[in-house]
């Protein structure tokens, strides 16, 4: 008797409960088909007979049960009622592959052959057994047609033991269904849980999530980061020579309120990706790109020499947004790292089927600064390259800090595709 006052076995012995009431239908039709070619059988006072609808239920049971929302309800009454512990999870969402149809059909026929198996016998036993219990108290029950007791049963030794039986009965009935739960609990993980194309799902999921995730960091950090730096620096220079140096004064803060105006919009499109759903501007239209490089240069807080061999007006959109952040990163390293004796120099080549960009700044000779948080602008300028099938080199040559990044240029065979 001890699983009865069990919780856990209690939510277990209504989910077999529940599988039983589940099995009704396929049982009634399955009687009704034992019917068609036994027409004088007694259909519910046979065992035999009821063992066949039985037998011809869980086939027509596990059939239904192939559709792809049989698993998510399963799976909600499995959570619910069967205990299973956190660190086994079940699936989520329909069944889409065979696998996990035919593993969601399994489970279905095994709780609800499991819960017509437990409810008959809690049907049929538990009166039976208070029966048994109360012989020696009633006459009537003991002289009962419907229980059909044998006549041994009123000696007066056998009505002794009579309550003992019944109890045993209840104690055997309770150790069943905390059998039959258990073993229920401890296959809804196999046949419930994901399958190997769940897992793959869920894997690709997290990958796109992530690719989101990492792209908008990306965003912020060479937006947002660029104007902070250039803002930093320039009011901190302006500062230093507010009595004595008016014009540059002046100067510095035009470059501020530039560079905060043009990150406000780039702020606003950044967010705008979060809000924008499947019908929304493709990537590459999002944030600026290279017809924007002009101002940047302009307000960055450096001298920049800088040359183009080509068009960058002719870049596609996409290579050209990437390509712009690419520079903006770099700059807000020079900015941040490099010294200021000599101007940055930008090269930009559009080249066949390659855009090439080459920033070198020049070097302090100290150590550089290391940020909490900080150091992911070449990763983000990699990450970028990357996604566009390029490259990108960074580190010292000939005394100054040289950054190049290669970017494939589609063919307008590809761009029209």
């Amino acid at each position: 008797m001890r699983p009865l006052p069990d919780r856990r076995a209690r939510l277990r012995w209504v989910h077999l409960i529940i599988g039983g009431a589940l099995l009704m239908p396929y049982f009634l039709v399955g009687t009704v088909i034992v019917g068609s070619y036994r027409p004088q059988a007694d259909l519910f006072g046979s065992p035999a007979n009821q063992l066949i609808a039985f037998a011809y239920a869980l086939p027509m049971a596990a059939v239904t049960a192939l559709l792809p929302l049989a698993r998510p309800l399963s799976v909600a009454v499995a959570r619910a009622l069967c205990g299973l512990p956190p660190e086994r999870p079940l699936a989520d969402g329909p069944a889409r592959s065979r696998q996990a149809r035919l593993r969601s059909a399994a489970w279905f026929t095994l709780h609800v052959g499991l819960g017509g198996i437990v409810s008959g016998m809690t049907l049929a036993l538990v009166p039976f057994a208070v029966a048994v219990m109360g012989l020696p108290l009633f006459a009537a029950v003991r002289d009962s047609p419907v229980l059909g007791l044998p006549e041994a049963l009123d000696r007066p030794w056998a009505l002794a033991l009579a309550p003992f039986a019944g109890l045993a009965m209840l104690a055997a009935l309770t150790g069943c269904a905390a059998a039959a739960g258990a073993l229920l609990a401890d296959r809804a993980p196999v046949l419930l849980g994901p399958t190997p194309d769940d897992r793959l799902a869920a894997a690709e999921r997290r990958a796109a999530e992530l690719a989101v995730r990492n792209r908008l960091a990306r965003e912020l950090h060479d937006s947002v980061g660029h104007a902070l730096s250039a803002v930093t620096l320039q009011a901190g220079a302006a500062r230093r020579v507010l009595d004595s140096d008016p014009e540059f004064v002046r100067a510095a803060l035009t470059a501020i309120e530039e560079t905060t105006r043009r990150t406000v919009g780039e702020l606003d499109s950044v967010l705008g990706m979060l809000r924008k759903d499947d019908d929304g501007a493709p990537d590459g239209a999002c944030g600026p790109g290279l017809d924007a490089l002009e101002a940047l240069l302009t307000h960055c807080g450096l001298p920049v020499d800088y040359a183009a061999d080509g068009d960058p007006d002719t870049v596609p959109a996409v290579v050209s947004r990437e390509a712009f952040r690419i520079v903006q990163e770099g700059l807000s390293n020079a900015l941040r790292h490099g010294g200021r004796g000599e101007p940055v120099r930008l090269r930009i080549t559009v080249g066949a089927g390659e855009l090439a960009i080459v920033l070198d700044s020049p070097l302090t000779g100290r150590p550089a600064v290391v940020r909490p948080g900080g150091g992911l602008g070449l990763r983000g300028i990699a990450e970028r390259a990357v996604l566009l099938g390029g490259r990108t080199e960074a580190g010292e040559h000939e005394d100054r800090w040289r950054l190049t990044a290669r970017l494939p240029l589609p063919s307008p065979a590809q761009e029209q595709r």
